[in-house]
Parts: C-alpha cells; structure tokens; sequence
C-alpha cells in the first residue's frame, strides 16, 4: 500500500453528506491523491465515482490508490468545471452526488518545488504544471495596480497599495520564499497564519483562477436537467464559502421578483432544491487537532430536487 501523504479535511462530513447516494455516480470534482474519492467508494459500495483533477502527480497516485475499486472508479484529468460539464452532459441522471474540495491540496503546500508555500524555493503555484500562467509572471509583470486589485480582491489584503508598490519596486522575484521575505515586514502579526498567507493566496487564486471554477461548476449543475443530486462544496476562505452560500440561496428561492416588487409575477416556482446546511459544516475537535489545516475548511451541502 502507498504511503497516504493527505488526510482528506472533513472525512465524517463528507461521507455523511452522501448518505442518500444508495446508488449511481458521484463526481470528486478536486480527486487530488484519492482521500475522499477512497472513502465515499468504501462506504459506500453500491456507488461509482469519477474523479477529476489537472496535476498529473495526483493522477498517477490516485490510479494506484484507487486500483482495488475496479471500474467503480474512474479517472479524468483536466480543469474540474470544464469536465465536470462533460460529464454532467454524458450520465445525466446516472449522477447522485457532486463532491469539490476548492483550493490547494495538503500534498501540493507540502511539495515545495511546486512554488505554493511561502518557504518555497520556486514561483510557481500552477495547479496544472503545463498551463501558461505561474506565479512568477504574476509576480513579476503584473502593473502596480492589476496586483493591487488582486491582493484586495483575492487576499482581502488590508494594505494591497503598499504592499503591490514593494513587490514592484523589489522585483524580479526568482521564490516565494523571497516575495514573503520581502514583504512580511508589511503584513500583520499575530495571527494564527504566516502573515505572507493572504498574498500567496491571492497570487494563488489569480494564476489558477479559482473563484472562475467555482463559479463555472455551480453554472454547470444550475443549467443541468438532473432531477435528484446531492452537492457538497467543502472551501477555505471566505470568498469561496461566499459564492457558494450565495448560488446555494439563488438555488432555494420559489421566488425571483425584485425586492420592491409589491406582488409576486414570477411564478413563485423557481426554486431547485433546498439548502440542507443552514450553517456551514466545520471540523470537529478530534480532527482539528490532528489536522490543523482543516480550521479553515466549511462545508455547504445542497439537495437538488426538481
């Protein structure tokens, strides 16, 4: 057996989440190295799983990891929105549950060479190892203000004037170990997180583009015919759980009509499903101690029924 590298964050949550999946497909839209596809296809054995992801390093340990479940299990590579609507397109009614874990992989922050930690030697942070932008282009072409705009927007980066006039005036950056150097005099101490967090993350964000995935899956399964569906969104900051909280809302509302409207005209039949989670799921105790990258992870899950 392979040496497991990841602990999948809210293992019990997610295995709850798919508790009316009795049978059919259930789409692992962040596969990663296997954690959650593995423990959804153990419990439960009436179930297939297509699991997706775009670095070729989880693809190859989930083919093995995922090797004694036989054609339960079945593996596509590319960016998670775009396959996922090919196979949204392809099973339809054969889906039962969609799973995504948004942001970067526990093995991808360990892997230093890979650029995401602010420790790491490199500037990189592609989450797909051939796609054409990295961190480094960001880094050191970006204008004083596109960084700007994507340490606020993406960092929520209280100071992201002072601190895109530092890396302007201090570049070429060659590492992320550099960059953080180089700005962690500007960042706020204190807190449970390295203050260079919230600039990685942003950088991270622009390169992968990933509150555009996340947006382009919820369209995905929106605009899909599928009657019954269970979808569960685990995220990690607060823009991600946002959106989700967001689409989810639009998703539960009967009625469309402006809010100044003084009687309803829609039809008051809009709505798709309903909000299972009033409340975001978070860690428990046990697994906060032993894995303390899960403190930040929440998961929404939602009940498609149209």
């Amino acid at each position: 057996m392979q040496e497991i590298p990841h602990i999948p964050v809210l293992y019990r949550e997610v295995i709850d989440a798919f508790a009316p999946c009795t049978k059919g497909i259930i789409v692992d839209c962040t596969m990663g190295y296997g954690g959650h596809s593995s423990l959804l296809l153990e419990g439960y054995p009436q179930v297939s799983l297509i699991g997706i992801d775009q670095d070729p390093t989880a693809i190859e340990f989930s083919s093995r990891r995922l090797e004694p479940f036989g054609k339960r299990a079945e593996i596509r590579r590319g960016r998670f929105s775009d396959v996922a609507k090919q196979v949204i397109a392809e099973r339809g009614e054969e889906l039962c549950g969609i799973l995504a874990d948004i942001g970067v992989s526990s093995l991808q922050l360990d892997q230093r060479e890979r650029g995401f930690s602010y420790e790491s030697d490199t500037l990189d942070m592609r989450m797909n190892p051939d796609a054409p932008l990295s961190a480094a282009e960001v880094v050191n072409t970006y204008s004083q203000s596109e960084l700007e705009t994507i340490l606020r927007e993406y960092g929520e980066v209280s100071n992201a004037r002072r601190v895109a006039e530092t890396i302007v005036q201090r570049r070429p950056f060659g590492s992320a170990k550099e960059l953080s150097n180089a700005i962690f005099h500007l960042m706020p101490k204190g807190k449970k997180i390295h203050p260079s967090t919230l600039v990685m993350q942003a950088i991270r964000i622009e390169v992968n583009d990933e509150l555009g995935e996340l947006e382009r899956l919820l369209d995905a399964v929106e605009l899909s015919s599928i009657r019954r569906l269970r979808v569960a969104i685990i995220t990690f900051h607060s823009l991600e759980d946002r959106i989700v909280k967001n689409r989810f809302s639009k998703w539960s509302k009967n009625c469309i009509c402006p809010a100044e409207a003084m009687r309803c005209t829609c039809g008051n039949n809009h709505a798709i499903g309903k909000v299972v989670t009033k409340k975001p799921l978070s860690a428990q105790e046990d697994e906060l101690r032993s894995n303390p990258r899960s403190r930040s992870a929440k998961l929404r899950i939602f009940e498609i029924q149209r």
